[in-house]
């Protein structure tokens, strides 16, 4: 598909980037280049395959070299999650006067043990408390993003929590790197469980960004996880991605198996504006919690997946759903958006489409009339649900 004359490509999601992971083979000497590697991979899998195939001596243990270049980069990634780890907790919780809220930072157990790092905000009293967003964020971000739309839901008597992917902000995890986006579904229902636990009876919704959108609507397609949300919130989901070449398809998911953490260092050369508000894209930039590094192969692959999962499942959707997407949004694509909206079986459904509005609505210059929006969708979706 063509989107103002140019294809739609891989995306980061959140990131602020276009990411054209393969983008380099679209020239005869990359696809050569290409072709070279895709033969020495292969034949390097076939010699470990074989390898493993070899009954091990009794008393075998790993190469010394090798133990300790593992060693090193466990090393390297476990000192790189404290920094990043420290950094979340330095993140401001608070804008302004903070009267009338809490907020606070914790960390829980994954559901691979790995450790999660959460936010909460909410009004002071629990009995206020009208009901609880869940803000799964995107792709390469991370949930301290979104303090002045929590704000918004809590001056509104709403809760807020948010959780940070494996690989991203304070969590565990190589930076940037997901090896499964099912990995943050059920992270993201670990946290559901303990939202449910802390606050039994409080009406919940989901609201995911780009990729963390796509997550959402997926979560959303599970009758349990259905049964606990009075509705989700997509903002410029990553419905329909598109490779920025064909043979991506066809190499995606070998490079993802013999080489997942694979960076393709000639993208990201030039990044796409997601906001049209330019302190916006500053800030974005300039924060080192977030992930601005060529994308890896299997989180590349993951995207696609994903977005094929979701395209061939669209009329099993049921929740009810708000989709918003900007008509000028280069990462995502809108018309996707209205796809989801025609084709879901969804019978409380509102489809929220900004002229010219760029791919971070929450960091548009109209992010405050956008979280009104949302928040007057959720009221009404409350009181439908008690009639």
């Amino acid at each position: 598909m063509e989107m103002g004359g140019e294809e739609m490509m891989m995306t980061s999601g959140a990131t602020s980037r276009i990411v054209p992971v393969f983008r380099s083979v679209l020239s005869r000497r990359a696809l050569l280049r290409l072709a070279v590697a895709l033969h020495s991979l292969f034949l390097w899998l076939l010699l470990l395959v074989s390898r493993r195939r070899r009954p091990e001596a009794a008393g075998s243990a790993v190469p010394a070299g090798l133990g300790k270049a593992r060693s090193r980069r466990r090393a390297a990634e476990e000192e790189d999650v404290r920094r990043r780890r420290a950094l979340a907790e330095e993140v401001a919780m608070v804008e302004d006067d903070a009267d009338g809220r809490r907020w606070g930072t914790f960390v829980i157990s994954g559901a691979r043990r790995n450790a999660l790092f959460c936010r909460v905000w909410a009004p002071a009293a629990a009995a206020e408390m009208r009901g609880i967003l869940v803000i799964v964020h995107g792709l390469n971000e991370h949930s301290g993003r979104y303090l002045h739309f929590a704000e918004k839901l809590t001056a509104c008597g709403f809760g807020v929590y948010a959780m940070d992917w494996i690989g991203h902000g304070g969590s565990d995890g190589l930076h940037g790197y997901v090896p499964s986006l099912d990995y943050v579904l059920e992270d993201m229902e670990v946290l559901l469980d303990k939202i449910m636990l802390e606050a039994p009876g409080v009406p919940c919704f989901l609201l995911g960004h780009s990729t963390g959108g796509a997550v959402v609507l997926k979560a959303s397609l599970y009758a349990h996880i259905r049964a606990r949300l009075e509705g989700i919130i997509l903002t410029s989901p990553a419905v329909r991605v598109k490779p920025a070449h064909p043979i991506v398809g066809a190499v995606a998911p070998i490079f993802s198996l013999i080489a997942p953490k694979f960076q393709f260092k000639g993208a990201n050369k030039r990044g796409i504006p997601v906001s049209r508000d330019p302190a916006a894209l500053l800030a974005k930039y300039s924060d080192p919690l977030v992930y601005t590094g060529p994308i890896r192969v299997r989180t590349g692959h993951e995207i696609l997946r994903l977005s094929s999962f979701l395209l061939h499942n669209l009329k099993k959707v049921t929740v009810p759903f708000m989709v918003l997407h900007g008509t000028a949004d280069r990462v995502t694509d809108p018309l996707a958006s209205q796809d989801l909206y025609n084709e879901a079986a969804s019978r409380h459904k509102d489809l929220r489409l900004y002229e010219g509005f760029l791919h971070d609505l929450l960091f548009e210059p109209e992010r405050d009339e956008i979280a009104a929006d949302i928040i007057e969708w959720m009221d009404r979706t409350l009181s439908l649900q008690a009639v």
